[in-house]
């Protein structure tokens, strides 16, 4: 019988509570905002939508740090390093050769949000003790 998970930090609960809050902003952003702007201009509801799944990916590394099922550090990281590199890449594309309309400035602020986020839980996957045997995840 394997021992309980210890309980996160506070640190851990607030990156977890911020996943949720990014995960429902973006669903809003991406989702909710959009057909709400198609059906008051009689377009078809689904006309400015990018589909993804990312916010469910976002609640579920939420839950495994509240939670801290065994492969929670894994998810963390490679999570987080898939993010961090997948929005880096878009914004030098961005960057080079920006539209600041209405769709393309919602989706670069998500964007700064879902970065910053993710740098943040890479950051707490690094060992912060002096003999580098204990991690937050």
């Amino acid at each position: 019988m394997t021992l309980p998970a210890p309980s996160p930090t506070a640190w851990i609960r607030f990156l977890a509570h911020l996943l949720f809050i990014l995960a429902a902003w973006t669903l809003f952003i991406k989702y909710l905002f959009p057909v709400g702007y198609a059906l008051a201009y009689g377009e078809h509801w689904a006309r400015y939508i990018y589909w993804d799944l990312w916010p469910l990916a976002h609640v579920w590394l939420g839950w495994a740090l509240l939670m801290r099922p065994h492969y929670t550090r894994a998810l963390a990281v490679s999570m987080s390093v898939i993010e961090i590199l997948i929005i880096c890449t878009l914004f030098v594309f961005f960057l080079a050769d920006p539209e600041w309309s209405i769709w393309r400035t919602n989706w670069f602020v998500n964007k700064v949000f879902v970065l910053t986020c993710f740098v943040l839980v890479l950051a707490a996957t690094v060992p912060i003790q002096k003999n580098l045997k204990e991690r937050p995840l």
